[in-house]
Formats: C-alpha cells, sequence, structure tokens
C-alpha cells in the first residue's frame, strides 16, 4: 500500500484544473503508441467495460418500475452524478486512498441501497397497510418506489460503485493521468447506454431485476471485504489492530 502511493500519486498531480486535465490528455494520447501508454489504456478500457456492465445493470434496475418520463430522468441523473464523482475522486484518488474504513463504508452503503431493492422486488404489489386498521399499519411494502426515493438509491449506488471505479482505474493507469480521464469518462457513456436498454426492458424481464441484485450484493461484499482485510489498492481496517 505505501509502494503504491507514489504510484497514483503521479497519476493525481497537476489535475488541478480543466487545462491541467486537457494538457495531460493530449501528452498521454499523442504518445498512445509507446508500450506503456497502450498497456495502461487496454487496462484501463478492459476495467471500465466490467465497471460500466455493472453499473448500468444497477441503475437500469433501480430505475425500472417507474414511467418512461422518470425513468429517462432519473437514468439521466445517475449518469450526471456518476461522472461528477468519478472525476472528484479521482483528482483526490490518492487522498482516498489514505482514509482507513472509505472503502468498507462505501460497502456499506451499497449493501444497504440492496436490502432496499430486495424489498421492493420481493414485496411487489403488496399493500403499503392502512393506518385506519390496527394492526395493520405496516402489513405491506411500498408497491412501486416514488421518482425521489429512484434518485436517492441511484445517487448513493454511484457514490460506492464510482469509488470502486476510480480505484480501480488508478491503479491501471499509474503514470498516465490523461488516460485515467478518458477511461472515467468511458465508463459513463457506456453505463449511460446500457442503462437505458436494461430500464426500458426489466418490467418485462423480471430476471434483470434479480441480476441487479446479484451485482449489488457482489460489489458491496467485494469492497466490504477490502475495506476489512485490505488489498493492494486499501488498507483494511482490520490491518491496524494487526
Amino acid at each position: 500500500m505505501i509502494e503504491l502511493l507514489p504510484i497514483l500519486s503521479a497519476a493525481a498531480t497537476g489535475l488541478g484544473s480543466v487545462s491541467d486535465i486537457w494538457a495531460a490528455i493530449v501528452h498521454d494520447f499523442s504518445n498512445i503508441g509507446s508500450p506503456a501508454a497502450l498497456a495502461a489504456f487496454g487496462q484501463v478500457v478492459l476495467i471500465d467495460l466490467v465497471f460500466a456492465a455493472d453499473n448500468a445493470i444497477v441503475v437500469g434496475a433501480l430505475a425500472g418500475g417507474l414511467p418512461a418520463e422518470q425513468r429517462r430522468k432519473v437514468i439521466l441523473i445517475g449518469i450526471a452524478a456518476a461522472l461528477i464523482l468519478r472525476i472528484i475522486f479521482a483528482l483526490i484518488v490518492v487522498q482516498l486512498l489514505q482514509i482507513v474504513g472509505l472503502v468498507l463504508a462505501g460497502g456499506l452503503l451499497l449493501l444497504w441501497v440492496g436490502w432496499s431493492f430486495y424489498r421492493e422486488i420481493f414485496h411487489e404489489g403488496e399493500s403499503p397497510g392502512s393506518d385506519e386498521i390496527e394492526g395493520d399499519e405496516r402489513s405491506g411494502v411500498k408497491a412501486q418506489r416514488s421518482f425521489w426515493a429512484a434518485v436517492w438509491a441511484v445517487t448513493a449506488a454511484d457514490v460506492s460503485m464510482s469509488l470502486d471505479n476510480v480505484l480501480g482505474v488508478a491503479g491501471a493507469a499509474r503514470e498516465h493521468p490523461g488516460i485515467l480521464v478518458i477511461g472515467l469518462l468511458l465508463s459513463v457513456a457506456l453505463m449511460g447506454l446500457a442503462a437505458n436498454v436494461i430500464a426500458k426492458y426489466i418490467e418485462r424481464y423480471k430476471w434483470i431485476a434479480y441480476l441487479g441484485l446479484a451485482v449489488i450484493v457482489y460489489v458491496a461484499g467485494k469492497m466490504i471485504y477490502s475495506g476489512l482485510v485490505g488489498d493492494e489498492q486499501t488498507i483494511g481496517v482490520l490491518t491496524l489492530f494487526g
């Protein structure tokens, strides 16, 4: 972990302004033919394809069930939030890596999103209960989430998955900050395209919702494990007591 910080510091250095970011992009892609830059770009693209697929499934599933107009708005908000969060996290990636327990907290937040989503898809159609009948106040679960509930769920998922995405891409991009930025933009673009398709068909194909829940639980579990035990990018909470 300590040895990784100087490497990732180089990836975040000089990205303090739009002009700095643009200069880094121009520099890296003008030398994209070099073995190091080409290898970094290939790794970033592969990582982004995985994360974009995960994010698209989650965002599409969380936005599914809403009316078409509201669904599109939720997905747009999700894309915007993902883009902003990825840029912010990329700019402060070195500082993020030094916050012990941050990845663990992100995993727990995503797990909470998964629990809320589980309650929704497995209690679909139930009555929310009636205040007028004693003992029936909480007999069911709200059948369909509201627009703002979907926005909150998508944003909360974006926070956790963006953190995971940035840490993965930053490790691959290393001293190529321009490739790092383009890789993050690519992941958001791919996520937006796929999420619209997934949200459109989720009501027809219920298994998409189950797949979305599985992805949420998997990513949350991976982040919780990394946050507790640690890995090549994260200081585990338990290592502090070892």
